[in-house]
């Protein structure tokens, strides 16, 4: 048991969800078939049709890098391009593998509005060069949610599919934190991606419970032809796949997804509420998710962070705080005095 104190620097820190690990002891029981031929991938991947009311295609990969950059190779050739948000994960935190898995198919950034990207900023890109010495635009990636834990609603999307369609493009979701976009949106799954638009999505669980494991679901089946070979060729395609798959029949079967996204978005919008009548704190961005990004002075950063509480100061220099599904009330309480503390204001 682990006597490590809840910590805000990402929702990658928390440990498995309870129905995610009774659902791999479960699946540890006896033998079964190798390579995703076994009944705990079949499950997982009909719940995900029910839950998104499509016959969509669906694929499990270890880890979101892998299922974004396989993801895009698929959507792409070589000399096509990715538009992308200039903050975009695929872009900042990936260490050139869409690049990579594609064979070279070229980021390019588009400006964001609050981490979001726009039709006009897409159109901006697409349109800039056309001539054939520059990487043809193929595809447009969006996260959600945001880097900056903003969301995308539903008109935002289909303004942006219609962008895509007009233009040609393809629409790929990166969504590491889909579920907590759902849970505070009040929108099904299927609004917020195939209803609006978007022809793959990259569904993250490790930071929704999961011990490791995204779901790719391919909503447009023909463009999933072969993928099966690209995740083999990656290293994503697990021999024991049930052990990647069982995790979210646990979290889906019974909506344990949408209470655990549901339980983050909440502490985070707690954290939010208790430093808001500190003046020389304030938000650098709505709290959508569960993510709080705050404006600090340097020395306060500096001082929460010798006190031992982790948190990332990496975009635009402000202080971010995730909250995850196991994120305590009180731990959530516990950070806002320390906040209050360092600023020197009291209750």
């Amino acid at each position: 048991m682990t006597t490590q104190p809840q910590q805000f620097a990402s929702d990658n820190y928390s440990g498995v969800c309870p129905e995610a690990w009774a659902a791999m002891e479960a699946a540890n029981q006896g033998h079964q078939r190798a390579y995703g031929d076994d009944e705990w991938t079949a499950r997982a991947a009909d719940h995900f049709r029910r839950l998104f009311e499509t016959d969509c295609e669906v694929f499990f990969a270890f880890n979101g890098t892998a299922a974004n950059s396989l993801a895009l190779s698929a959507l792409c050739q070589s000399y096509h391009s990715v538009i992308c948000s200039d903050v975009a994960h695929v872009e900042t935190d990936e260490c050139g593998a869409p690049e990579f898995f594609s064979n070279g198919s070229k980021l390019l950034t588009a400006r964001s509005e609050a981490g979001k990207l726009t039709p006009e900023a897409i159109r901006e890109i697409a349109l800039k060069r056309q001539d054939i010495h520059y990487p043809k635009p193929r595809v447009v990636t969006l996260t959600q949610a945001t880097e900056v834990g903003t969301l995308y609603r539903p008109d935002e999307l289909k303004a942006i599919s219609a962008t895509c369609h007009e233009l040609g493009l393809n629409l790929h979701m990166d969504g590491a934190r889909f579920a907590n976009a759902c849970a505070s949106l009040g929108c099904t799954p299927a609004e917020l991606t195939w209803k609006s638009g978007v022809d793959v999505l990259c569904f993250g669980g490790t930071k929704n419970g999961m011990a490791v494991g995204e779901a790719i679901l391919f909503f447009r089946r023909e463009l999933a032809e072969d993928f099966d070979y690209r995740c083999k060729q990656a290293g994503q395609l697990a021999s024991k796949m049930r052990f990647l798959s069982a995790p979210w029949v646990g979290l889906l079967e019974n909506d344990a997804w949408l209470r655990h996204a549901r339980h983050a978005n909440a502490c985070a919008r707690l954290l939010a509420e208790l430093i808001a009548d500190i003046p020389q704190v304030s938000l650098m961005f709505p709290v959508e998710a569960n993510g709080v990004f705050l404006n600090m002075p340097p020395a306060a950063i500096a001082t929460l962070q010798g006190q031992g509480w982790r948190f990332y100061t990496f975009i635009g220099g402000g202080a971010r705080f995730m909250c995850s599904w196991d994120t305590s009330e009180a731990r959530v309480r516990e950070l806002a005095q320390a906040i209050r503390n360092v600023v020197g204001v009291s209750v």
